[in-house]
């Protein structure tokens, strides 16, 4: 592969080339060589993106409330987006929480203990890395033991403590979030406002889930599985879930928050939508603002895959770190949080997971790359090479697809 500008973990390569081999990086040049496999025509190559946390298979799956279509067809078309979006490796966060008016059949714990299993059996059949990140709602007791049972079977990767009870965490604006479920379901807002209610009055009727969670805490520590906490608004939430061992703050709620994450030596992470778009759909706090800060260390797809690539060259220009900083948002810092010591960057030894993308006229992703194989591509590389094979243009003078 050559001519390509290389996002390294130090530096970026205005125009260099990569060889490989069995599927890893074997060299990187600081210069374009002859007769290279892969013409990249000045486009960016960059260590293709690690997905700690993405909710959309469940919506692939219910793709409206009470639709369903079989799973694997649902699956498939998941990882078919993510590798157009320049993701390899994928955590597919699943929900472990009763159905109810809000949440529906898609998050039922039957609905989502069938997805991980169909998961598992087309996991050589795919062309994303697919790993699992249990969201447990901790309000909600019966899915401890399937948590228990699914750790021990070795089906998990990444566990998040979540608490959506209105009033705190994600929905502190109880007047906001009534609002919106309102809308997302077509009632009225007194009825939503009924439900929100009964949401808040069943968390007050929980137990105590200390117990419950230390001992997923110590299940997780012991099988090496990442415990996250998720949506942190306090300080001494913060400091609860770093105690029971969580190494991962996600989404977190305020810069105070963020801070005490990062002084406790917690990674944070946010969402690429609400980096791109400069706010978060919850009222929360920015992503822009926590990178700014110093605060941010990863970005997740969320909802939207396809916010990663422009995050990425968006917050590029909000520090002196540019392209090699943001890049690590969504790779080196990712593999280092969850312990994915074969990739997350290009680096000779490294598996060659990587994203050929565009910047203008706007940026995309025009090639994936799988530990060496082109997983997505939209034929710009090859109308390239084609073009030069028969001295019709440059890959630079191609038109863009």
């Amino acid at each position: 592969m050559s001519e390509f500008e290389i996002v390294l973990r130090d530096r970026v390569i205005p125009n260099g080339a990569v060889r490989i081999e069995d599927g890893r990086i074997a060299e990187i040049r600081d210069k374009p060589v002859e007769n290279a496999d892969l013409s990249g025509g000045g486009r960016l190559l960059l260590p293709s993106f690690i997905d700690m946390h993405g909710d959309m298979v469940e919506k692939e799956v219910e793709p409206r409330i009470g639709v369903h279509v079989p799973m694997r067809i649902g699956i498939a078309e998941l990882d078919k987006k993510l590798a157009s979006c320049g993701v390899t490796t994928a955590y597919a966060a699943l929900s472990f929480i009763g159905a109810s008016v809000t949440s529906g059949v898609l998050r039922s714990e039957d609905h989502t203990s069938a997805i991980i299993d169909t998961i598992a059996g087309m996991k050589d059949d795919l062309l994303v890395d697919h790993r699992i990140h249990a969201r447990f709602e901790v309000t909600f007791a019966p899915a401890i033991a399937m948590l228990q049972k699914l750790m021990d079977a070795g089906r998990l990767h990444l566990i998040s403590l979540m608490d959506h009870t209105p009033g705190q965490g994600q929905y502190r604006d109880v007047e906001l979030y009534i609002a919106r479920i309102a809308k997302e379901r077509g009632m009225s807002v007194a009825a939503a406002s009924e439900v929100v209610g009964k949401r808040m009055a069943g968390r007050e009727g929980q137990g105590d889930v200390l117990n419950a969670l230390q001992d997923i805490s110590a299940r997780a520590k012991a099988r090496g599985i990442v415990l996250a906490s998720h949506d942190d608004d306090t300080l001494e939430k913060v400091e609860l879930v770093h105690g029971l061992g969580a190494t991962l703050s996600e989404f977190p709620v305020t810069l105070e928050a963020a801070r005490e994450a990062r002084r406790l030596g917690m990674h944070t992470a946010m969402g690429a939508p609400n980096a791109l778009r400069g706010e978060s759909y919850s009222g929360n706090l920015s992503a822009r603002q926590a990178y700014e800060a110093g605060l941010l260390d990863m970005l997740a797809s969320d909802y939207h895959p396809a916010s990663i690539l422009p995050a990425i060259l968006g917050l590029s220009e909000l520090s002196d770190g540019g392209l090699v900083a943001a890049t690590a948002l969504t790779s080196a810092n990712p593999a280092t949080a969850l312990g994915l010591a074969d990739r997350g960057a290009i680096e000779p030894g490294l598996l060659a997971d990587l994203v050929v993308a565009d910047r203008q006229p706007v940026p995309r992703v025009r090639a994936t790359f799988r530990a060496g194989r082109m997983i997505y591509g939209d034929g710009t590389l090859e109308l390239a090479r084609k073009a030069e094979r028969v001295g019709l243009a440059t890959a630079e003078r191609l038109p863009a697809a």
